[in-house]
């Protein structure tokens, strides 16, 4: 089964495509983060908030709630935001399944109520919007890092952009835009909405492209990237 794990790209979380086996797919998926980017996603500037060999030790689905059991090691060392974009990486992990809405974090079996030198109050179960600051504005949730597109390409994802209106590009192997489309959101200015769009392209050359996520800035129009999705692109 496909799933994807959420790495960061700078300094907001990003998805990347992994294979993992039902009946555990959520166990699965965590471990694969666990594990950290690949060297293709490393070489596209994937890169991890949580302290290599963490350990999961168990995750229980309640009432949509899952409660995420690591070893203490994902606590060592990292400031303030280091702390919150490894929290924001399981979180946006484990709710990308339907089942799981919000997660509540134990370490070593005992729950954790503040993490890190920093103190983070986790006082109960978090999601995704608490770390909306560590999310993109857009954030494309697919295609993912690596994927092979055919046209036409359906692309989804959520978006909180002014008027939640923003631009999807297609950049094919010979630097060619092979489309640029404006999408919307069902929400935005302040509010996360989702979007999904099909998109046909045009593409000169097959190979390594990039789906980029934009807006134009209000003040002057010069272009404000959201997201990049490095991508084959195949004509």
């Amino acid at each position: 089964m496909r799933a994807s794990v959420y790495f960061l790209h700078g300094e907001k979380i990003s998805p990347a495509p992994r294979t993992v086996t039902p009946p555990a797919t959520a166990a699965g998926a965590l471990r694969a983060l666990l594990a950290g980017p690949s060297r293709y996603e490393r070489g596209r500037r994937r890169t991890t908030a949580i302290p290599s060999g963490t350990v999961l030790h168990s995750i229980v689905v309640r009432r949509h709630v899952a409660t995420v059991d690591l070893s203490v090691r994902y606590d060592d060392g990292g400031g303030s935001l280091s702390m919150r974009a490894r929290l924001a990486q399981v979180v946006f992990t484990a709710t990308r399944f339907p089942a799981i809405e919000k997660v509540r974090f134990e370490m070593d079996g005992k729950p954790v109520t503040a993490f890190g030198g920093e103190g983070i109050v986790l006082n109960g179960p978090v999601g995704r919007a608490d770390f909306e600051d560590l999310a993109p504005l857009v954030l494309v949730e697919s295609p993912l890092v690596g994927d092979t597109l055919r046209t036409p390409v359906r692309v989804w994802g959520s978006a909180n952009t002014f008027e939640a209106t923003f631009r999807l590009k297609i950049t094919d192997a010979a630097g060619h835009t092979a489309a640029d489309v404006y999408a919307t959101a069902t929400s935005g200015s302040g509010t996360r909405g989702t979007f999904d769009v099909t998109i046909p392209y045009r593409a000169i050359r097959s190979g390594a492209g990039l789906l980029t996520a934009y807006w134009n800035s209000l003040e002057d129009g010069h272009v404000v990237t959201e997201d990049t999705v490095p991508v084959t692109v195949t004509r």
